[in-house]
Parts: structure tokens; C-alpha cells; sequence
């Protein structure tokens, strides 16, 4: 986690955008993303140049060639202002805009990007003020551009784009991806699934980093993304680089269309928070969905197009608002019969309304399954998730109560001859029951709730009581009117 002190040098930088007249946050983050890019370029150059030199061999894929040192972070930043912009505009720009050629992921996403920096003075304190962030530890640089993306939400209609890390990481770890696995999210905003997915590989699987053949799935097959909006594709795009893939597989496509129709059966894995929401054409959305779900709900066919898109025997980790889970449509019974029927739920989570705040206020659920095309349902585990170590009010505070370390522990644990006790927080039911339940997922249906048993005093000894308070009463009223007498 980032401290205040990170916190409080973010925020400047931000202000100073806004006190410089672009207050748009999409902007902001845009603008900001180039520069972090135009330092990150340079730091790879670094380090293949620092690994060329203990070597005693010539630099392996540089990034900047001989005769564009000037255009490295380290030469450029203490600039002047003036020559550090027009530098910036008229060299700089243009370069990170052809960055690894215009058929590359990030290149296909830079076509329309623009510099929109207004005035030297700006640029010249908003590059001071990046180059004292401490960013030499990837995991703090992590952070840090998280902390950034946070503030998109404030934009309105932008905050679907942002799922809270800590959820993020917690999903994938219940999947827990391997060095073989190709990874999807067809909803990927700024592509916060598949960098928390990198992060974890590179931590519970270091080798595939020395490995060439794990290193060359890593950065080039293991990913994927999808999503309409350019300026989040030209964001994510920019923000798995800085984590470290190289050339992730990111698509300017509606991934509901039949354009998408395409993408059937390819992923092993799919991490997703799709929008709940939105305008949706439903001439175009791909016939193999509506068959599934005829439906124009967009939560209802991203479950049906998860389940296209897995190969069999591919899981997903994916959050659906609580109507979902019993909703009483034809098209809510469908999906939910299809999973459970026709292939394997392994999980239900319900998360605290608050989880979302202070951009929404929607109950969700996490569900997790395996596309298995033969069914193989016996037993669904759920999870009653009550805190996840924030305050789940607007401000979203740090608290010690959460929930997360033991649905982790219970996860990996769990056990239909144990999970028993419906009471309990993590409890299994059997297929069998949900079936009989209409196929309704909301953890409600199942959980036992435990009441205590109260004693009171029978009536007559209460009224008897009443009418003893009560002469005490007139007994002290008529004390104070001697008194005042």
C-alpha cells in the first residue's frame, strides 16, 4: 500500500491539471500515462544497458537507438521549461506514439492519442513532481498508477471502469493462474484483472521470468483484454507495459457483438467485472449469446459469453450484480440452470453492498466456475462476506475487520463432508437443494440464521413494575412542587 506522503504528491499533481485548466480525469490520467511511459521507456533501456555492460555484449532490443539519447527521461527532465516542452511536444510525443511499431497492441491504441498539456510551466512542474515519486520498486509503481486510475471513478459514467484492487487480487488468487494459462477479461477497462494476474504469476511463479518459453508466453499469448472505449484500450494498454508485458493482446471490440463472435473457446481463464448497465444494441450482439440468454441485460450475456469464450475446462472468477443471482426471468433462470446444469459452479460470494463506494452502491456477488460442457455441479460453496477491511461508507477507511484472509483460507480448504454447518460464514449446499430452489444463488436461500432464545418477565410482573416507576414518578413531581411552592 502507498503511504500519505505518496498519497499527498499524487494529489498535487493532479491539482496541478486541474489549476491548469484540464480537469477532465480521463485527461489527466492520459496525460499523466505518456509521462510515466516516456520515464518507464528509459528505465528498460537502463537495465538492458547496465545487463549489456556486466556482459561484455552489445545492448539486446534498445530502446532508444544512438542517435535518440536525447529523448530519454533521465537527459530531458531538467530541461528548462520552454525547451522542455516544445522537446516534449515535437520529439518526445512522437516517439512514444510509435512505440514498438503502429501494428503492436499499444501502437494500434496511440493512432488518435494527443498531448494536451497547455503551458510549459505546467509540464516542466508536473515532470519535477513525477521524477521525485518513488517508482523503483515495480509494486510501489503498481500502487501508485492504481491510485491514479482510483480517481477516473469521480468522472460519472467512468466508474465502471474501476474495481477495488484488493477484490481484484483476491479473485485471482482464488484462482490462482499458472505459467501455462492464457487469461481474458472481455470487459478490461484499464485492465486491472490481467495486471493483478501478471503480479501473481511473476510472485508464486518467479521462473517464468528466466524461463524463455514461460517468459515469451508471459509477455506475448497470456494475455488478453477487450473493450470499446479507446481511451481506457490506450490507458490498459500503458498500464500493462508498465508492469512488465510487453505486448499484451487488447481489443478495440465490443465483446457482446457478433464483430467478437469470433473468440469462442480459447481462454483457460476469465477474470471479469462487466458493466451492469448501458445501452445495448441487440440486433448486433452475437447469436451463440442469445441463444444461451435471450435477454438485453449486459450481466446476463457476459455469462454467456464467458462460457463461450473458456475452453472446456476453463474457470472463471466474475462479479454480477445480486439480481443475478435470483432474479425470477426466463432469461435469469437460463443462465443460472446452464451453469449449474450444464457445467461446474464452484462458488458464490457475497460481498457487503459497500464494496463499490462511494461510486456505487450495488450488492454483488463474486461466481466462480469451470466450463466443463458435461455439468458436474454437486456441491456449491458459498461465502458470506460481511467486511473487507475497509469502512463500506463513502470514505472507505481502513478497518481491522475483514473477511478476505479467511474466505481465502476457506476457499482453498473446502470441503463438502465439512462445510455443513449453514451458519457458519463458508458453508456447501448440494446441487440437489438448488435445483429444487428454482436454481435461486443468493446466499439467503441457504444460510441458517442462529437465534438466541430471550427471557423476559412474565406481563404482570412488567405492569408491576410500570406502576412502581410510575409512583416514583409522581412521587418525585410532587417533592419538587413542595420545593418550588
Amino acid at each position: 500500500m502507498i503511504t500519505g506522503t505518496i498519497k499527498s504528491q499524487i494529489d498535487k499533481i493532479w491539482e496541478s491539471f486541474w489549476t491548469g485548466g484540464i480537469s477532465n480525469p480521463l485527461t489527466v490520467i492520459e496525460q499523466i500515462t505518456y509521462l510515466l511511459f516516456a520515464k518507464r521507456l528509459d528505465e528498460l533501456h537502463t537495465l538492458r544497458e547496465n545487463k549489456a555492460n556486466t556482459l561484455g555484449q552489445p545492448i539486446e532490443s534498445p530502446v532508444f537507438g544512438d542517435d535518440q539519447q536525447a529523448l530519454r527521461w533521465s537527459r530531458f527532465k531538467d530541461y528548462e521549461s520552454k525547451e522542455l516542452f516544445e522537446h516534449f511536444r515535437d520529439k518526445v510525443f512522437p516517439f512514444i506514439k510509435e512505440y514498438g511499431g503502429k501494428e503492436s497492441t499499444y501502437g494500434r491504441f496511440m493512432n488518435d492519442a494527443v498531448f494536451v498539456i497547455p503551458t510549459p510551466n505546467l509540464l516542466e512542474r508536473v515532470v519535477k513532481m513525477l521524477n521525485d515519486l518513488p517508482m523503483e520498486d515495480r509494486d510501489t509503481k503498481g500502487d501508485i498508477y492504481e491510485y491514479m486510475l482510483s480517481k477516473i471513478a469521480s468522472a460519472g459514467r467512468n466508474g465502471q471502469f474501476r474495481t477495488p484492487r484488493h477484490i481484484i487480487k483476491m479473485m485471482v488468487e482464488m484462482l490462482a493462474p499458472g505459467p501455462k494459462d492464457v487469461i481474458a477479461d472481455p470487459a478490461c477497462g484499464t485492465c486491472g484483472f490481467l495486471v493483478a494476474a501478471g503480479e501473481y504469476l511473476r510472485e508464486t511463479h518467479p521462473d517464468i521470468m528466466h524461463d524463455t518459453v514461460k517468459r515469451q508466453h508471459f509477455n506475448q499469448d497470456m494475455f488478453h483484454g477487450c473493450d470499446f472505449d479507446n481511451s481506457m484500450l490506450r490507458i490498459g494498454a500503458m498500464n500493462m507495459t508498465l508492469h512488465g508485458v510487453e505486448n499484451p493482446n487488447i481489443t478495440g471490440i465490443d465483446a457482446l457483438s457478433q464483430e467478437a463472435g469470433t473468440i469462442r473457446e480459447k481462454y483457460s481463464m476469465i477474470l471479469a467485472n462487466p458493466p451492469f448497465k448501458g445501452s445495448l444494441d441487440h440486433e448486433a450482439v452475437a447469436k451463440d449469446l442469445l441463444q444461451v440468454t435471450d435477454t438485453k441485460k449486459t450481466e446476463l450475456l457476459f455469462l454467456a459469453l464467458f462460457l463461450k469464450q473458456l475452453k472446456p475446462g476453463g474457470r472463471c472468477a466474475c462479479i454480477v450484480p445480486d439480481g443475478v443471482l435470483f432474479g425470477s426471468s426466463k432469461a435469469h433462470k437460463a443462465i443460472r440452470q446452464s451453469i449449474v446444469e450444464g457445467h461446474k459452479l464452484d462458488g458464490v460470494v457475497s460481498m457487503p453492498s459497500g464494496v463499490f463506494k462511494p461510486y456505487a452502491g450495488v450488492s454483488t456477488a463474486i461466481l466462480l466456475f469451470t466450463r466443463t460442457d458435461s455439468g458436474g455441479t454437486d456441491d456449491v460453496w458459498f461465502y458470506d462476506m460481511q467486511a473487507d477491511g475497509f469502512s463500506l461508507d463513502d470514505k472507505r477507511d481502513s478497518i481491522t475487520a475483514n473477511d478476505i484472509p479467511d474466505l481465502l483460507t476457506r476457499w482453498k480448504a473446502r470441503d463438502a463432508k465439512a462445510d455443513t454447518d449453514r451458519s457458519a460464514k463458508a458453508f456447501m449446499v448440494p446441487k440437489a437443494e438448488i435445483a429444487e430452489q428454482g436454481y435461486d444463488l443468493s446466499i439467503n436461500r441457504y444460510k441458517e440464521v442462529a437465534y438466541e432464545a430471550a427471557e423476559y418477565d412474565p406481563p404482570l410482573m412488567i405492569l408491576d413494575q410500570l406502576d412502581a416507576l410510575e409512583q416514583e414518578i409522581q412521587s418525585n413531581l410532587a417533592e419538587l412542587r413542595r420545593m418550588v411552592g
